[in-house]
Parts: C-alpha cells; structure tokens; sequence
C-alpha cells in the first residue's frame, strides 16, 4: 500500500531562481478551491516556505478575503506598522505604501513585534507594468550563508529598533497603534516591552530589542529572523538619508537599527547582508489574479521597484511569540 503526503497532490514548478509555482485551471469559485485544497497548498508552503499559485483569477477584495480565510484563518490585525497601508477591515489591507521607484528590501513582516505573523497571504489584482515582484529569501540559507563575525554578535545581543513618531514621515501614532490618546499607547508599549518617550513637542519615541535568530516554529531549524538591514539608516538611498539626518537629525531618524547594546551598526555590514539576501533572492513577476503564501518566519520577502499601476491585498495570519525572539541573558550581561 502507498502513502502520499498532501503536498505530492498538487504538482508545483521548481526553478531554483524563483519561487515555487502551482498553475492551476480557473475555478468557479476561487475560495471553494481553496477550501477543498487547503492542506496540499500549506503543505507545500510548509515545504518550500513559499508558494505562488497562478490561474485562480482573483479580482474582487471580498473574493480575496474568503480566499485568505479559506487558506489561513481568521486574518490578525496589524500593529506597529512601519508605513501606511490602507485597511480593508477584518485583517485585509493594501500593500505598504512605498515610493514606486525605491524597493523595499528583504525583510520578515513584524518581527520586530512580539507576536508575529508565521503566515503572509498576497493577492495581486493588478499587474505592475514592470518590477514589482514580492520576492523571496530562504531566512535560513541566508543565516547560513552571512559570515558568522556579522551573525554571531546579533546572536548574542539581538538587535534594536528605535523609531521617531511625526506628523510628516512614516506611520502616525494613530495607524501604528490604532489610536492617539497616550495612555493606551505608553499601556501597549509596557505590555510588549517597548520602552518609550515623549518629547516636548508631542512626538514619541520607543526602543525595543529583539532576537535576531529565531527558530522555526516546527522544524526547530534556526532562522535569521529580523530587519536589520530594511530599517537601517544604510540601506535608505543617499539623499533620503542626507535628507532624514539634516531634518531629524541621527537620533529623531523615523526609523533606525543597531546592536543589542545601542551600538550603531556599520555600513559594511548592512551591505553584507544586503549582499547576501540578493544572492538567496528568488522572484517571479506578478500576473493578475495571482496568489502567494510566504512562511514568515523561514522565508523574507521584498517589494522590487515598478512602473505603472500595482494593487497587491495582503493578509497576515496565525500570530504568536517566536522561540528565540529574546535575546539571550549573556547578551543582557554586556
């Protein structure tokens, strides 16, 4: 007698530059197709820690939202937003707001929070002209790969996320916390162990540190787990940069990334591990109507520069706390 595993039920393209791909023949209805083969898809994301599935023809927000559900339960809603991204309701949102021409590098959705998403649902209703692509990275052939005096450090310390709340750069306090009124928000920041500031102006101002290296949820394998390098000031273009330190100064940047300890990090190192996503890098351009499952926590992705119209949905599902998102006592000694 023979077994098959769910994810032998579908055959899915391999190629090693890109994405895992399941071509399908277009349904009648999108989301009963995804009801009835929800468990040979996540089996493969579980696989692969991606899946992009082509010809389901998604085209409506409400078809999207029953397909995401159908796939990854009930959506989470999203806090600590870095950037603006327009809410749906019910966990459905826009892509992140981003300037078309500059990319959005590799990264894992919230991992500077406490309790994550481990599933990223995207639907692409329209087809950016060129670029575009949601890429993605093998977090831990990434970890594998970094040179271990750039890994093992992180390791030990974790890193820290410090971010300056305006009126003009980024998030509000408003679409980062769902609300202004300081109380609930200084009553959030203790509650994820995010210590904050007020300046005198009315601005805030919150640090919080986190593990760099989580493991996976279930295999155990370890995972560079973080956003280093997005939020880093060395990663914005030149004259962003230029601009952001002459109007904000080092310290008030609308976001910024350094070792555990508050030490800044050099630009050498966010070049390297800039370097090393873009090696371990796999994309495949988005068509209309296209779906993809991204593993949040073993897989990064990215946002590549475009032209033209882009309309992605997304959805982030099955929150909780990564193991090893806390860094590590000895790095709490230095």
């Amino acid at each position: 007698m023979s077994f098959s595993s769910p994810a032998s039920l579908l055959e899915v393209e391999l190629r090693p530059d890109r994405p895992p791909v399941l071509h399908v023949e277009p349904p009648a209805d999108a989301a009963g197709w995804a009801a009835q083969y929800r468990e040979a898809v996540r089996a493969q994301v579980a696989e692969h820690g991606a899946l992009l599935v082509r010809g389901l023809g998604l085209g409506e927000q409400e078809q999207v939202r029953a397909v995401f559900t159908a796939l990854g339960g009930e959506p989470m809603a999203e806090r600590e937003a870095f950037a603006v991204r327009q809410s749906y309701g019910g966990g459905l949102y826009s892509s992140t707001a981003w300037p078309d021409n500059q990319p959005m590098c590799m990264h894992h959705e919230l991992s500077y929070a406490q309790r994550v998403p481990t599933l990223m649902l995207f639907a692409c209703l329209t087809a950016p002209a060129q670029g575009g692509a949601t890429a993605v990275a093998d977090a831990e052939e990434v970890l594998r790969a970094l040179p271990a005096e750039v890994t093992e450090r992180f390791e030990r310390e974790g890193w820290l996320l410090t971010r300056s709340y305006n009126d003009e750069i980024g998030a509000s306090l408003a679409e980062s916390f769902g609300t202004e009124d300081r109380e609930t928000v200084e009553n959030y920041c203790r509650a994820h162990d995010i210590d904050f500031e007020w300046h005198d102006d009315g601005s805030l101002r919150t640090r919080q540190r986190r593990g760099a290296v989580v493991r996976h949820p279930v295999t155990g394998r370890p995972c560079w787990f973080n956003q280093i390098a997005f939020l880093n000031e060395w990663t914005l273009a030149p004259e962003v940069r230029e601009y952001l330190v002459d109007e904000y100064g080092e310290d008030g940047l609308p976001f910024n990334t350094r070792y555990g300890d508050g030490a800044p990090i050099s630009e050498k190192v966010v070049q390297q591990i800039n370097a090393v996503y873009e090696e371990h890098t796999r994309r495949e351009p988005w068509q209309a109507g296209d779906l993809m499952l991204v593993d949040n926590i073993r897989t990064a992705h990215s946002r590549e520069a475009f032209t033209g119209e882009r309309r992605v949905l997304v959805a982030m599902a099955e929150p909780r706390v990564p193991a090893g998102g806390t860094p590590t006592p000895e790095g709490d000694r230095r």
